[in-house]
């Protein structure tokens, strides 16, 4: 089972089982309207792990009609928040890094899969790696996380359905 991110319903918990393994992260990505926008899909999330995935659409393509980087970046950041967040505690990036390994396509399904490698006290270090449909290695992502002491902000589930395309001539003054 699967779940498009700002699709659940507040109160709707009929999928809680079978993809999140928290409420915390249930919450935080309900309300993650930037990765709504990419329309990424969660697959499963669990304390330390998380899969979700992601379709390459055209308006995601750099000049040189690839996939641009910072998407790339985009979908593993998503599975390594899911990732870290194993607590009901709010615990964001410290610092990431990828490695761009080969470019993906209009119409390529993105899978990033994140797993813990480590946590000590308040920090963790996850790995995220981000693949192709057809198996094909896209990145390598290292996050580090920091559980911080910040209290867990309301997060209601957008009322609006996020745009499939950000127009700033729209969004600007």
């Amino acid at each position: 089972m699967m779940t498009q991110i700002g699709s659940l319903e507040e109160g709707d918990s009929s999928m809680d089982d079978d993809v999140f393994a928290t409420a915390h992260a249930r919450d935080m990505i309900a309300a993650d309207q930037a990765s709504a926008m990419l329309g990424i899909e969660v697959v499963s999330a669990a304390p330390g792990a998380a899969v979700v995935r992601m379709r390459v659409r055209a308006d995601m393509l750099n000049g040189f009609h690839v996939i641009h980087g910072g998407l790339v970046f985009a979908v593993a950041d998503t599975a390594f928040a899911l990732a870290c967040n194993e607590t009901d505690a709010v615990t964001l990036a410290a610092g990431a890094d990828i490695v761009f390994l080969t470019s993906a396509h209009e119409g390529e399904v993105l899978t990033a899969t994140a797993q813990r490698r480590s946590l000590v006290g308040r920090s963790g270090v996850y790995d995220v790696r981000v693949q192709a449909d057809d198996g094909r290695a896209v990145a390598e992502f290292r996050g580090r996380s920091l559980t911080t002491r910040r209290p867990v902000p309301d997060r209601p589930v957008p009322e609006r359905p996020v745009p499939d395309r950000w127009i700033p001539e729209k969004d600007m003054p």
